[in-house]
């Protein structure tokens, strides 16, 4: 497999926090317009609409775990490690962000949405297992 293949599933992430920006955007814009916040309120960011809140917190959640994500991919990349298990591996991670962050910005039903977490979470390990395992390999 090619190396280059592991930057598909990264591209996909970045896709989706430009999703959740343009989600939250337009949340903002509709409490501003039906009267429930005032511009002046996101100028220190302290109070955060009911529209937006779900969203501003799934934003926040994309630069937790998925720097851990970003990390592992470009480091299977520059040791030669990025095969087709760690390819497969990453887009099972993007996946679960993409289901946590539709079940987050929607129903945010926390059993679902734990689910997404978990299981991302656990491939997210696994991918990092994989790393440790590489770098002994060609050490």
């Amino acid at each position: 497999m090619n190396q280059i293949a592991i930057f598909w599933p990264m591209i996909a992430h970045v896709l989706l926090v430009y999703i959740i920006y343009a989600l939250m955007f337009f949340a903002r814009r509709k409490a501003v317009r039906v009267g429930s916040a005032k511009i002046s309120q996101f100028r220190e960011n302290r109070n955060e609409p009911p529209e937006s809140l779900f969203i501003r917190n799934n934003l926040a959640n994309q630069f937790e775990l998925p720097v851990l994500f970003h990390a592992v991919c470009l480091a299977l990349y520059a040791t030669s490690g990025a095969g087709f298990l760690a390819v497969v591996l990453a887009w099972i991670f993007v996946a679960m962000r993409y289901v946590h962050a539709a079940i987050h910005v929607t129903s945010n039903r926390i059993l679902h949405r734990q689910l997404a977490f978990s299981l991302g979470t656990f491939v997210l390990g696994v991918m990092w297992i994989l790393l440790a395992v590489h770098l002994l390999q060609i050490a």
